[in-house]
């Protein structure tokens, strides 16, 4: 926790109240259904907390804006995202129940009612975003071709509208074919040796490309 309040030092009482509960909900469910890696777990502030919360060193999201997380898993990044938006509407996709059941029993614990859940293949998703969040579920080609279509028309923010995506390693081969995207170093947010070679990939995509 001291972890989150070094990089997130103006959080409300609120917030850090959420951001403690959540080591508590996810080790007590992580043992009914493994969504997160034992070792992971031990290091849960700093391996998902903190990482999905790196989005926020990019773009702090405006009131009201509604965000999708594909692929979420355990609820990641939509979570952590939530609990440091509470204003903004977060939707997270996945294709696993089991999964979406501790995402489900995580918001609920920590009463979080600008969360919903849907158990699909995003291609079924039919509603558009300003954001599209993820932590690299696929290849970039595949995932944009998984999201075409799902970016609202309306921009709000200084960023464009688009995929604000998690991954590590080099990406040059992957993003080749991409000239707008900006790559963000998570090495100039955070410290920690964890973070030296992961990045936040921003992807601006037009409205119903």
């Amino acid at each position: 926790m001291e972890l989150i309040l070094k990089y997130f030092p103006n959080l409300t009482e609120d917030q850090i109240d959420k951001f403690e509960k959540l080591s508590h909900l996810y080790q007590d469910w992580n043992l009914k259904i493994n969504v997160v890696s034992r070792k992971d777990i031990d290091e849960l502030y700093m391996r998902h907390v903190l990482h999905s919360l790196a989005i926020a060193k990019v773009i702090e999201f405006k009131d009201d804006s509604d965000i999708m997380d594909v692929g979420t898993g355990g609820g990641f990044p939509g979570i952590p995202l939530a609990i440091l938006f509470p204003e903004c509407n977060f939707h997270l996709v996945d294709s696993i129940a089991k999964k979406l059941k501790v995402v489900n029993e995580v918001a609920q614990g920590l009463g979080l009612e600008n969360v919903k859940t849907t158990h699909t293949r995003v291609e079924e998703i039919k509603e558009t975003y300003d954001f599209i969040v993820s932590r690299a579920v696929a290849a970039m080609p595949t995932f944009v071709h998984w999201v075409k279509g799902k970016i609202k028309k309306e921009q709000n923010h200084e960023l464009k509208n688009g995929i604000l995506y998690l991954k590590g390693g080099d990406l040059t081969e992957e993003l080749k074919d991409y000239k707008t995207t900006t790559i963000y170093n998570l090495s100039d947010f955070y410290s920690e040796d964890f973070y030296e070679t992961k990045k936040v990939v921003h992807l601006p995509l037009k409205w119903g490309g």
